[in-house]
C-alpha cells in the first residue's frame, strides 16, 4: 500500500506518539566513562584538545567518581599516566603503580561501581608503543607476558574487568590464562578486538602522553578500509576468552559495529573516541551545532547500529541530559 492509504506521519504526530513507537533507546545504563589518572596529589590538568577532560590525581579522581556514582553511571574505564617511563613499561605492572593504587582507592570508596582498567603499555613506555620493541619493530610474543602481568596486577588490586587495548595477537589468551592460574576466574575481559589505526585518536595521545616516538601503530592496529578482518579478529578473541568485544572508533565504523553484532553472541561495546568527542565540543563552542542534541543523536545511533554499551567522554553530560 502507498499514499494516500499509507501515511507514516500518523505515527509522528506528537511527542508521546513518537515515544510510543520509538525503536531504540539510549539509557544511562549503557554508558562507560573513561578517566585519566596521574601520579601526585591535587593534580587537575586540563587536556587542551578535550574540553572538560582532565588528568586527575587519585584524590581528585575520587571526587569525579563521586559525581559519576550520583549520576548512576554503572562503570568507569581507567587509563594511567605514570611518573616514570622505560622501554619495558615497568610502571604498568607495578603493584603500587598509579592504576593499581587508584583501583584500590575507588573500590574502597565506591564498592558497587564497576571499575574497568585499560591494559596496554603505550602510556608506560618511553617509546610510546604498545609492546616490547627491538630496533624499530614492535615484538608480539615478548609483549604478551608483560600484558598478562599488567592485567593480573589490576585484578589483584580489585579491578572488576580488564580491557586489553594493545592489539597484540594472542593477548586475550595470555591474559585469560594468567587470570585463571591465579584464581581470577570470574574477572571478565573486555577486549579492544576491533581497533583501527585511526586518525581520531589524536586528543587521547595528548591526554595519555602516548604518542609513538617513531613510526606508527599500523603494524598492529587494523587497517581502516577492512571489514572482514574485523570479523576474524572477533572470532579469534572470543575463542581466546573475550567476554565483551570493543569496536573502536565508533561513528565512522557503525557498519562494523552492526557486522560484529550480527556475527557475535558476546556483548559489543562501541568506543566513542577522543577525536569524535573533541569535534563535537569544538563545533558546539562555535555555535555550529547543538551539543546536547548532536551528542544524544550520535550515541543513539551507536545503539541502533548494535552496540550494547558505549564508552564515551560524553557520559556525565549524557546522563544528565537523559534525566531531564
Amino acid at each position: 500500500m502507498h499514499y494516500p492509504d499509507t501515511r507514516p506521519r500518523r505515527l509522528r504526530s506528537s511527542a508521546n506518539m513518537r515515544r510510543l513507537v520509538r525503536e531504540n533507546h539510549l539509557r544511562v545504563d549503557d554508558l562507560i566513562y573513561p578517566l585519566f589518572v596521574t601520579a601526585g596529589q591535587g593534580v587537575k590538568k586540563q587536556v587542551q584538545s578535550m574540553p572538560g577532560v582532565y588528568n586527575l590525581s587519585t584524590d581528585l579522581l575520587l571526587e569525579e567518581v563521586e559525581k559519576v556514582v550520583a549520576l548512576d553511571i554503572p562503570a568507569i574505564l581507567l587509563f594511567g599516566i605514570p611518573e616514570t617511563k622505560d622501554a619495558m613499561g615497568a610502571s604498568a605492572y607495578e603493584q603500587n603503580g598509579v592504576i593499581q593504587k587508584t583501583v584500590r582507592a575507588v573500590k574502597d570508596s565506591f564498592p558497587e561501581l564497576l571499575v574497568i582498567t585499560d591494559v596496554c603499555l603505550c602510556e608506560y613506555t618511553d617509546h610510546g608503543h604498545c609492546g616490547v620493541i627491538s630496533g624499530r619493530e614492535v615484538l608480539n610474543d615478548p609483549s604478551l607476558e608483560l600484558l598478562a602481568r599488567t592485567a593480573l596486577s589490576h585484578a589483584v588490586s580489585g579491578a572488576d574487568m580488564v580491557a586489553p587495548s594493545d592489539m597484540m595477537d594472542g593477548r586475550v589468551q595470555a591474559i585469560r590464562e594468567a587470570l585463571d592460574e591465579n584464581g581470577y576466574h570470574n574477572t571478565p575481559i573486555m577486549a579492544y578486538t576491533v581497533k583501527y589505526a585511526s586518525a581520531f585518536y589524536g586528543p587521547f595521545r595528548e591526554a595519555a602522553g602516548s604518542t609513538p616516538q617513531f613510526g606508527d601503530r599500523k603494524t598492529y592496529q587494523m587497517d581502516p578500509p577492512n571489514k572482514r578482518e574485523a570479523l576474524r579478529e572477533a572470532e579469534q578473541d572470543v575463542a581466546e576468552g573475550a567476554d565483551i568485544i570493543i569496536v573502536k572508533p565508533a561513528t565512522a565504523y557503525m557498519d562494523i559495529i552492526a557486522a560484529v553484532r550480527e556475527n557475535c553472541e558476546q556483548p559489543v561495546a562501541a568506543y566513542n573516541v577522543s577525536g569524535e568527542y573533541s569535534m563535537i565540543k569544538a563545533a558546539a563552542k562555535k555555535g555550529w551545532i547543538d551539543e546536547r542534541l548532536t551528542t544524544l543523536e550520535i550515541l543513539t545511533g551507536l545503539k541502533r547500529a548494535g552496540a550494547d554499551m558505549i564508552i564515551t567522554y560524553h557520559a556525565p553530560a549524557a546522563a544528565r541530559w537523559l534525566r531531564e
